[in-house]
């Protein structure tokens, strides 16, 4: 195989994809490397306000820059307006990126807040967020990809999917759900629309985060925490993930490099998920 053939494929020039959570690390890193490959890149952010439709965007975190629309994971008809602002303006989309989703600090345990006293708002945010928050975007932007025969969806798991972790059980929940319905999916649009559609999954490890840093690393001494040191232990690379090292794993489940691979869920975390701790 030459290198043009090689470049070949993971090149994506004139498709379009939708992003959500694109302005977090993971999703933006997703949206960058697209752009990177020559993607027509739109980002749903719920921020925006829905009157402006399509605008230009750049990522705060990353620097790129590409469309966006107002777009809410877990609004139905905020979906149904942007599938139809982007079809205008692209025709059917052919990729989706959901990256959307996350945590709650009410649906966290702690000594001060136990299992049994979680709140139910906590959690149906939650599992809302993450798995209605995917589910939701996979039936709007997937029925564009049955008009086109073609398409490929990529979700967000977790290492929670694979090993449930102490104190976020409704995030595990969620995760563990993304990944069933990603293998569900997979076969359902190749079966009743177009083998040609292919949906998978990434498992990213711990990457540091924002939204982390404080479980993972003491701002005061810029050190690890008791549970970022437990994270560590059972990680066997030794660390945690930086940024930028998704990116190869994104693009190869997103590109016609992966065009006989379908239902599957990749963890990216430096064999966190392999090590039984013994």
């Amino acid at each position: 195989m030459s290198l043009d053939e090689v470049k070949a494929l993971f090149d994506l020039t004139g498709k379009t994809f939708v992003v959500t959570g694109g302005s977090g690390m993971l999703g933006g890193e997703a949206a960058g490397a697209l752009l990177s490959a020559g993607a027509n890149v739109v980002v749903l952010s719920r921020s925006l306000d829905p009157k402006q439709g399509l605008i230009n965007y750049t990522s705060p975190l990353w620097g790129w820059q590409a469309k966006a629309v107002h777009g809410d994971v877990m609004n139905r008809a905020s979906l149904v307006e942007a599938a139809t602002t982007i079809k205008a303006q692209f025709g059917p989309v052919y990729g989706l990126v959901n990256a959307a989703g996350g945590n709650k600090s009410t649906a966290i345990t702690s000594p001060e807040l136990t299992f049994c006293d979680l709140p139910e708002e906590g959690l149906r945010f939650v599992l809302d967020l993450n798995i209605l928050g995917t589910l939701l975007p996979c039936q709007i932007f997937g029925q564009q990809m049955a008009e086109r025969g073609e398409g490929v969806i990529l979700n967000y798991s977790s290492m929670g999917a694979y090993r449930p972790i102490t104190k976020v059980a409704a995030y595990c929940a969620a995760k563990a759900a993304i990944t069933n319905f990603t293998a569900w999916l997979a076969v359902h649009m190749a079966q009743n629309h177009s083998p040609k559609i292919r949906v998978n999954a990434i498992a990213p490890g711990f990457f540091l985060s924002e939204l982390n840093r404080d479980l993972l690393i003491d701002r005061q001494s810029g050190e690890l925490t008791e549970r970022g040191q437990l994270i560590i232990s059972h990680t066997p690379m030794g660390r945690l993930g930086q940024r930028g090292e998704t990116v190869s794993t994104v693009l190869w489940l997103l590109s016609p490099a992966s065009a006989f691979v379908t239902g599957v869920t990749v963890p990216v975390d430096g064999g966190f998920e392999a090590y039984a701790g013994v």
